[in-house]
């Protein structure tokens, strides 16, 4: 006997590539779980699936930094922070913080097999005793419409969004003269795809071609350096409503045309902004 969730819950995170860097991505996960019916004729009770897998989600791998521990240029090892992570290819990049912030996996490169393999693992060795295995697959939202990965972190934040490499893979949507603008959509995603935003207080050190962020919060210190080439700097926090806000006023200034965002942060969730050329500072 099999049961079935779809689109039980999202994963966001940020992981290293070989071949592009860091990547934002969010992920849906759907739930097979196989195994025995109870008494109760239920294999297991839908009102206690989901916030048993999700809690296990969030207490491990979402909202951190997945690092391939076995990709070429990737060194990993401790600091007064708790952990820090180096690269040298196809970028230098370095980022510490406490050791919960990170997902370090034994392999030569982060896939969606691997991940989805490993939770499944993970469930599996916390399973009721009538369920024999559970599966998970995870998969990228399915559209058509502009979209791009993203990483940040959020100091002031309470929960795990504080950590300063973690991120999600959005849509975007562009309005002007009320009509949707599929050619600067495609444009300003494509600008906007695997870059690291931040908050211009945050900067710690600037450098002819590298960037540093670096705060404090709740979970500990945290700081990445990165290629300044690939940095978006925000005038406040990287909440979503500041990142509608932003490409509201950036899209605006450069297209002379009053502009209307629908930025998302992961799936299903988001902001909207308005900005006209006249408002933009």
């Amino acid at each position: 006997m099999s049961l079935f969730v779809m689109q039980l819950t999202h994963i966001d995170v940020s992981l290293w590539c070989p071949e592009r860097g860091l990547v934002g991505c969010s992920w849906q996960v759907d739930a097979l779980l196989d195994g025995e019916l109870g008494e109760d004729g239920m294999l297991f009770d839908f009102g206690n699936v989901k916030p048993w897998i999700k809690r296990t989600l969030d207490a491990g791998l979402d909202h951190t930094l997945l690092v391939p521990t076995q990709a070429p240029g990737v060194n990993v090892s401790e600091c007064p922070e708790g952990i820090c992570v180096r690269t040298t290819s196809p970028y230098p990049m370095e980022v510490r913080g406490p050791q919960e912030a990170f997902s370090l996996l034994p392999w030569p490169a982060i896939t969606l097999d691997a991940v989805a393999e490993h939770l499944s693992q993970q469930l599996t060795e916390q399973r009721p005793d009538n369920v024999h295995r559970v599966t998970l697959t995870l998969h990228e939202e399915h559209h058509q419409e502009a979209a791009y990965g993203y990483s940040h972190g959020l100091k002031r934040h309470t929960g795990n969004c504080q950590r300063i490499a973690h991120g999600h893979r959005s849509r975007l949507c562009i309005w002007q003269h009320e009509q949707r603008q599929p050619e600067l959509e495609q444009q300003w995603a494509t600008w906007l795809d695997n870059r690291y935003l931040l908050e211009e207080a945050d900067i710690a050190v600037r450098q002819s071609d590298t960037l540093t962020c670096r705060y404090q919060a709740a979970q500990g210190e945290f700081s990445i350096t990165l290629p300044q080439s690939l940095c978006s700097v925000l005038p406040g926090p990287t909440t979503v409503e500041n990142i509608a806000a932003w490409l509201a006023n950036e899209v605006a200034t450069k297209s002379g045309e009053t502009t209307r965002i629908q930025a998302f942060e992961g799936i299903n969730k988001g902001a909207f902004a308005t900005c006209s050329p006249s408002a933009a500072p």
